[in-house]
């Protein structure tokens, strides 16, 4: 059995090796990449400040690059007695080139490393998801302006209220992903800080250059505090789950909507035949499992910040157990929410919408305003016109004029989709992701 990075010729009960360790070596896999990253530029740092020759580093990073050509190749383990990704990554290197691999933890802490990790890791997801909720705001917007003149009934109280479209239907929900593109803006940009040489909290006797790690890794800046760097932990999670939500709150309610109106009694869309399933008895079934799906998998990831929070809300400064239990909710919801974003898109993209919802005389009554708001511009009383073309509802004697002329900004004749689509761009475009790309490969010897 390999030993612990912290044995001091102790044993340990193999019951609570097993409870401490919990899920880490299945979860640290997704943190390889990131680990050997961060010990590439940590390495090329510790040379720079004297505490590894020339000759050293090129060997460190020689080896460092083959590790991630392993984990490139989906080859990378965690061996048993193994407990995570740092101790496997210098076992590997002590392995191959012995004393050399002990000197690359000098200045660091597993605290440390496994912050970078997740920071690493996080922006890395972070950007896959902002480039799927970029895919899936252009598919809207696609849809809004093919459908833009194809009128549908707009609800309150779920009554049937006003002259909607799907225009705006489908432009609303785009917009909505512009704003959440804000919250994951503003998580992103807390997410790409440095902690490394934070340590355990508390620094470094090492004259560490921090300025180099966090130039050498992509990072906008450092978490300058060595003790708040330490208190990041969780927080970051927590901000990053609050953007993950934000997205997946748009999702679910524009799958609800999907599956209301592709019910039998609204009729109002048809989704594609291949994301709907049947009935074991009832043949004429034609059920929208894949939006039913996606959208409680969308709840529960609204939940993660609540979760996030409930393990780390009552912990004091310093680094504490409890925070490896993040890892668990936080690493798997990435995959979750792409994978929800990516099934939304083939959908919208190939949903067919009603031409003729109108002709159904049920919605004849929400074009009520548009004649009170007729009466009006003829310079009858609001209140006047109100009671007017109420009194021949009820009396049945009410005949809707279908041919509507809105003109303000973002209504029916007028759907800003240009202004919103300038929007998601300056947003998605302040995100500098080729900064991060050029930094990897630069580490990785890839230029």
């Amino acid at each position: 059995m390999a030993k612990k990075l912290w044995d001091k010729n102790s044993t340990i009960n193999p019951f609570i090796e097993e409870f401490t360790v919990g899920k880490d070596r299945e979860l640290d896999l997704l943190l390889a990449r990131y680990d050997i990253l961060g010990s590439i530029a940590h390495s090329t740092m510790l040379c720079s400040i004297g505490m590894l020759t020339d000759e050293e580093t090129v060997a460190l990073h020689k080896e460092l690059r083959n590790i991630y050509k392993i984990v490139e190749d989906g080859n990378f383990i965690i061996e048993d007695g193994v407990e995570d990704v740092h101790s496997q990554v210098e076992l590997m290197l002590t392995r191959t080139l012995g004393d050399i691999g002990k000197k690359i933890h000098s200045g660091r802490s597993r605290n440390d490393q496994v912050l970078l990790d997740l920071k690493l890791f996080t922006r890395h997801e972070m950007q896959k998801i902002c480039q799927s909720t970029k895919t899936l705001f252009d598919s809207l917007i696609e849809q809004s302006n093919r459908n833009k003149n194809i009128l549908m009934p707009g609800y309150t109280h779920l009554q049937v209220a006003m002259p909607s479209s799907f225009g705006l239907w489908f432009g609303a929900y785009a917009e909505s992903l512009a704003d959440d593109m804000l919250f994951l803006q503003a998580a992103y940009r807390m997410c790409n800080r440095n902690p490394l040489g934070s340590a355990a909290g508390y620094g470094s006797s090492f004259p560490l250059n921090r300025s180099m790690t966090t130039e050498l890794l992509g990072f906008d800046s450092m978490n300058y505090n060595v003790v708040y760097a330490q208190m990041g932990r969780g927080k970051c999670e927590r901000n990053v789950a609050y953007a993950l939500a934000s997205v997946a709150g748009t999702l679910a309610k524009m799958a609800f909507d999907a599956c209301m109106f592709n019910s039998q009694n609204f009729g109002f869309i048809k989704l594609p035949t291949e994301c709907t399933t049947g009935s074991s008895i009832m043949p004429h079934k034609k059920n929208p499992d894949v939006f039913e799906l996606l959208r409680a998998k969308c709840n529960r990831i609204q939940a993660l910040p609540i979760d996030i929070t409930l393990i780390m809300n009552n912990l004091p400064v310093g680094y504490f157990r409890d925070l490896q239990i993040i890892k668990e909710v936080f690493l798997p919801t990435f995959k979750e929410l792409s994978d929800c974003l990516e099934m939304a898109r083939y959908i919208i993209e190939r949903l067919e919408v009603n031409k003729n919802i109108l002709d159904n005389g049920i919605y004849d009554p929400m074009f009520s305003v548009e004649e009170v708001n007729r009466l009006a511009t003829e310079g009858v009383p609001f209140r006047d016109a109100y009671k007017i073309v109420g009194m021949k509802i009820e009396a049945g004697e009410f005949t809707p004029n279908k041919e509507i002329h809105h003109t303000h900004e973002g209504s029916i004749g007028n759907l800003c989709n240009e202004r919103i689509c300038e929007l998601m761009e300056n947003i998605y475009n302040n995100m500098d992701f080729s900064k991060i790309e050029e930094a990897e490969k630069t580490l990785l010897g890839r230029d």
